[in-house]
């Protein structure tokens, strides 16, 4: 997304706003092609938002690295039944400069699967598995999801997320759902380290409270879809105000985004009849968060640490044996 794409969503309310893909927090250039393991990762997470005849060259690559590393931008196309600017059009929305690189990292992932890999689990649950293959799958999906978040995450999206929170004055984060589930847990890990930070899941009071931040404030959008109007309107507000803004999302194309200074993606783990989206996603979720307080908390360890101690002293007794 560019700058001024996001300026004209906006009206112009901020004067630079870097998307997804721009250098964040001052680094150095910008994010290079994804490596060759996080390639399935990637098509796995944008997928979804892809038109169908991207998809098919997507699915091509993930499913025959070794195969489709061997064939000219022409010959993916005819594979595929699209067009050679199809193929190009999809390798650079999976991050790689050109069809070219798109081919090296093909080639590298290929020579991965043949150095003896163990073939690949379904998590597909049946109404009938027993509790043994349940338990198997859930941890397969779980672990899956996990490695697929963190071979996407952009970590100069990350790091800049994580100075911006570090010397915020006022920190908001929404959600709703499960998503606000995660928001809360983030509040409680931001506070126990001494900084002020509150969750809102009640879109009301999200919106009452974005419109008292301001520059040095930060607010976080916590949705997998990218499209939830009670968490996209405070993000919104917050980032009219002039507060930094950071989308926690499952969907880097998402309407969230547009209001969003960082963007954190999460894996789309792919939803079953017994394993509801929200029940996936919330993994992914999670996993990002943990990595926000960590760098957060090694960033201001000075004041942290004592903040953590004292939350700790301040809940020792609770868990004695003697507390009645």
């Amino acid at each position: 997304m560019t700058n001024d794409v996001k300026e004209s969503f906006t009206g112009g309310t901020r004067a630079s706003v870097p998307g997804p893909s721009a250098p964040a927090g001052g680094g150095s250039g910008a994010r290079g092609a994804p490596a060759p393991a996080a390639l399935a990762a990637k098509v796995r997470t944008l997928v979804p938002s892809m038109t169908r005849s991207m998809q098919r060259v997507a699915e091509a690559v993930a499913g025959d690295p070794a195969g489709c590393a061997a064939l000219t931008v022409t010959g993916l196309a005819e594979l595929t039944g699209t067009s050679e600017a199809t193929v190009v059009r999809t390798a650079r929305l999976l991050g790689y400069p050109g069809y070219r690189d798109l081919r090296l990292a093909l080639a590298g992932l290929a020579a991965q699967q043949q150095s003896g890999r163990a073939p690949s689990v379904t998590a597909d649950i049946a109404v009938d598995d027993p509790i043994a293959d349940v338990v198997a799958k859930l941890a397969y999906d779980e672990q899956q999801t996990l490695a697929d978040t963190a071979a996407g995450l952009d970590t100069v999206q990350l790091g800049a997320a994580v100075a911006a929170l570090a010397g915020a004055r006022r920190i908001d984060i929404y959600g709703v759902g499960a998503s606000g589930l995660v928001a809360q847990d983030l509040g409680q890990k931001l506070l126990r380290i001494g900084l002020l930070a509150h969750a809102h899941s009640d879109p009301h009071l999200a919106v009452t409270n974005a419109v008292q931040l301001r520059s040095g404030d930060v607010a976080i959008a916590i949705t997998h879809s990218g499209s939830t109007g009670d968490v996209i309107e405070p993000l919104r507000v917050a980032f009219d105000h002039g507060a930094t803004t950071v989308a926690i999302t499952g969907r880097p194309d998402g309407p969230v985004t547009q209001y969003a200074d960082h963007i954190l993606t999460t894996s789309t783990a792919r939803e079953s009849e017994l394993r509801p989206a929200a029940m996936s996603s919330r993994t992914s979720q999670l996993l990002v968060v943990d990595c926000l307080f960590t760098c957060v908390t090694q960033r201001t360890y000075e004041t942290a640490a004592p903040a953590l101690a004292a939350s700790y002293e301040a809940l020792a007794h609770r868990h004695s044996p003697r507390t009645r």
